[in-house]
């Protein structure tokens, strides 16, 4: 299994509390496909450096798992297809070894 990190950023007119099930949710996901989730880490609502799609702000979120590859695929599909979720990044963080 790799370790990756997946930052989310949700719609600013959700509430905290959407934003923290939907975090849960994104991990339930991933566990479903026999990942294992060792962070997660809420950011918070944040201002854009620039506007994305007419907002200016928006609820950051990072988690931190390991998968096989496979699994990344069925993520970013699943993030792509969430209103709710107006970016994200899938990333493996730099000097992790897998």
């Amino acid at each position: 299994m790799r370790t990756y990190e997946v930052m989310t950023i949700h719609r600013p007119d959700l509430g905290e509390d959407d934003v923290e099930s939907r975090v849960d949710g994104i991990a339930a996901f991933l566990t479903e496909r026999g990942a294992t989730v060792s962070g997660r880490d809420l950011w918070g609502k944040r201002r854009f450096a620039y506007e994305i799609d007419h907002l200016h702000d928006g609820y950051y979120s990072v988690l931190t798992f390991q998968a096989e590859p496979p699994a990344i695929n069925d993520l970013h599909r699943m993030l792509t297809l969430q209103d709710e979720v107006i970016r994200h990044k899938i990333i493996q963080p730099a000097g992790v070894k897998q």
